[in-house]
């Protein structure tokens, strides 16, 4: 029996590293903070020293500790919003390209109608409408981005459906009289599993970016900390004028580099599912014995082919007859 390689590539270990030390810091940020991010009883304006990592702000509060709490709510809003998005997505594509007919012209309308509405005047225009109360709450604050963000993703797995309801063993699942749920969410949509977690992935990164984005502008609650709150009170109190980079440097730092992890993993279930890439994981002496060069030219992508003392296996007689 075949066993599927995990990738080992660089970069897939790389971005791997990066999205589970941010997982920790979502779950033990708040616990790892040396001080409270509220409080003003420090000196303000205070560069980054070894009593304050990252410096003080202009109320003198600590700005290391400001990091380490905002990375919950960041994190959390960016997990419900991509979850319940690519829920969404799947739900309406699968069932658009299953069904066809009058559902998919429906369905496909409304997926066309989001994407043509620009999302983040559409999330503004929904954010001001709730109550005041609800913008200081994440689970809400997520599915009012996952509202505005699931169409990219329905339209993607609604061509994949179509590629597969009319193969063999679809067609099989209809002879035995499967229903048609049954089908489209047990037979279709775990062969869509790559594209549904390259889905979810880029879905939480436009999250983190959609989060950030009405916390900068002032949309959410300025007591819930997150590294869109920062942001916000850095460029309210001039920060960048009055030369302050610690205070606004830190978080999009961490804005980058959860980005760049989420984007890593995403060439790791490329690499993955696509046998057309899983040379990259090889070491230089494999990449060697097989005919690859060492570095790949740009524009190019690498064939992975069997060895050359690899030999065919002969086919006996009684499994061509079967």
């Amino acid at each position: 029996m075949k066993t599927l390689r995990i990738p080992r590539s660089p970069k897939v270990l790389l971005g791997l590293g990066i999205t589970v030390f941010f997982a920790l810091l979502t779950i033990l940020g708040p616990y790892l903070a040396p001080f409270d991010p509220n409080d003003t009883s420090f000196a303000p304006n205070l560069t980054p020293s070894w009593h304050h990592w990252f410096g003080t702000t202009s109320l003198g509060q600590d700005i290391f500790s400001q990091t380490l709490v905002g990375a919950r709510a960041t994190i959390v809003v960016a997990l419900v919003a991509g979850l319940v998005a690519t829920m969404l997505s799947m739900v309406i594509g699968v069932s658009a390209g299953y069904l066809g007919g009058v559902t998919d012209d429906g369905l496909s309308l409304l997926s066309n109608v989001f994407l043509a509405i620009p999302g983040l005047p559409l999330l503004i225009v929904i954010d001001s409408y709730l109550p005041v109360a609800s913008r200081s709450n994440s689970l809400v604050i997520g599915l009012v981005i996952a509202l505005t963000g699931w169409a990219w993703g329905a339209r993607v797995l609604r061509a994949q459906t179509m590629s597969l309801r009319n193969r063999d063993f679809i067609e099989a699942s209809r002879i035995i009289g499967e229903s048609r749920s049954r089908i489209m969410f047990a037979e279709v949509a775990p062969n869509l599993l790559p594209v549904l977690a390259s889905s979810l992935l880029f879905t939480v990164l436009y999250s983190i970016g959609a989060y950030v984005t009405i916390a900068y502008i002032g949309l959410t609650s300025t007591s819930v900390w997150n590294w869109g709150t920062m942001l916000f009170w850095a460029q309210a109190n001039n920060a960048s004028l009055s030369g302050e980079w610690y205070w606004f440097v830190p978080p999009g730092i961490c804005i980058a580099l959860v980005g760049t992890g989420l984007a890593l993993l995403n060439f790791g279930i490329d690499e993955f599912i696509n046998p057309r890439l899983r040379e990259s994981g090889l070491t230089a002496r494999q990449r060697r014995r097989r005919g690859l060069p060492r570095r790949v030219r740009l524009g190019l992508t690498p064939v992975l082919r069997p060895l050359a003392t690899e030999t065919p296996r002969s086919i006996p007689m009684s499994e061509v007859t079967s």
